[in-house]
């Protein structure tokens, strides 16, 4: 039995030495695929211009990417289209991929909005497939108009067993402070409001929606405090209206974003004319919660009526007289009665320096001067119908420092 068992162990021992060892036949081993992903840059400022992709120093929102394929440390065959898939994983608005190669597959043609010609501009993608030229090819990144940071994945498959193989590369597009720098605010359409109890079936609460940026022109991140504060100011329709959110009713509420978003409801109350809205956040700290260091500010005009005719266009003479204190921030909002909602406003003379009127009828800013300013304003409406009124502008002296 002893000598069966060495008999056998000898054998083996000859079997594997015929082998190679027991790793198999030096001809059939097959090296590793791997593969690497590199960007010329992986910080890109943010598109806010929507320029589009190119390449060189005059293209500041594209880079070039590299990916290369190894079969044991030598690069991979070359082949056509399809060796090596890119793809995007996240960020999908922070920017596309481009070949840049071209090759008119890979280009679109479009209307010039300036011109009217039509143009061949390259294709965004948000995958690609590239063949191996020496075992790699390149391809590019241009930036868009969200912030964010974008993973870009390419992968190559080994034909011998087809196993992928897969590098990434993170690419960061613009950069935000996430404090607020402007807000402005929207209105559910058409943007006006009943009187309580009107016969005309005009809703008289309507939801207005407050957009919230910061410096880079992105939405302000969800706060864990109240950041948007809402108040009602001014306009000879402002008598026994309120605001709304959720639980909170009154002259003032506070509120958070979402999204970049404030929201809330206008109530009306029993006068026509216009209501005044002071919106405010806090670029210190995005919190109004505790106070407020740093305003961004804008001021709202909200239409009141009673009914859907609403006869000739004029000027509301109740809301023709604006006051002010000079060195000091005022505000004054402009109604019209009649024609067809929504009103366009200009000023047809100058008005006090330092204070403008907007479209929306908002007399606003920081008077330079006091004294008593007559401006003359037109409003036109939705059917072009127009209006004219003096405007007088009353500027207090500046309060006594106590």
């Amino acid at each position: 039995m002893r000598k069966l068992t060495g008999l056998l162990g000898f054998l083996a021992v000859v079997l594997l030495s015929a082998c190679g060892g027991g790793g198999g036949s030096p001809g059939t081993t097959q090296e590793q695929y791997s593969i690497t992903l590199r960007a010329d840059s992986t910080s890109l400022p943010i598109n806010i211009a929507g320029a589009g992709p190119g390449m060189g120093v005059g293209a500041p929102y594209t880079t070039t990417l590299y990916v290369s394929g190894y079969a044991g440390g030598k690069p991979i065959p070359d082949g056509a289209d399809g060796v090596f898939s890119c793809d995007m994983k996240s960020n999908l608005q922070s920017g596309a991929l481009y070949y840049l190669d071209g090759d008119s597959s890979h280009e679109t043609q479009t209307t010039d909005p300036s011109t009217g010609d039509t143009i061949t501009v390259p294709t965004a993608y948000r995958s690609i497939t590239l063949g191996s030229n020496a075992g790699g090819n390149s391809f590019h990144f241009h930036a868009g108009n969200q912030v964010g940071t974008v993973r870009i994945t390419c992968t190559v498959t080994d034909p011998r067993d087809s196993r992928p193989y897969s590098a990434s590369v993170d690419i960061t597009v613009g950069a935000a402070t996430g404090l607020p720098a402007s807000i402005q605010a929207i209105a559910q359409a058409p943007g006006s409001l009943g009187v309580q109890g009107n016969i005309a079936n005009l809703r008289t609460s309507i939801d207005t929606q407050v957009l919230a940026w910061d410096d880079a022109n992105q939405p302000v991140p969800n706060p864990s405090m109240a950041n948007l504060q809402v108040e009602i100011v001014g306009g000879n329709a402002a008598s026994g209206a309120r605001l709304l959110s959720g639980a909170i009713s009154g002259a003032s509420i506070q509120v958070k974003t979402q999204g970049g978003v404030g929201l809330f409801a206008l109530s009306s109350g029993s006068s026509t004319g216009v209501i005044l809205l002071k919106l405010t956040m806090d670029r210190a700290d995005n919190n109004v919660a505790n106070g407020i260091q740093d305003p961004v500010q804008q001021f709202y005009p909200v239409q009141v009526f009673d009914a859907v005719d609403h006869g000739l266009l004029a000027i509301d003479s109740r809301t023709t007289m604006v006051t002010a204190t000079q060195d000091l921030p005022s505000a004054g909002a402009l109604a019209a009665m009649g024609g067809v909602y929504p009103y366009t406003w200009r000023a047809v003379s100058q008005l006090p320096g330092g204070m403008s009127l907007d479209a929306n009828g908002v007399i606003s800013g920081t008077p330079k001067a006091q004294g008593t300013y007559m401006v003359q304003v037109r409003v036109t409406d939705q059917l072009n119908n127009t209006a004219t009124a003096i405007v007088t502008i009353e500027v207090a002296p500046p309060p006594t420092a106590p």
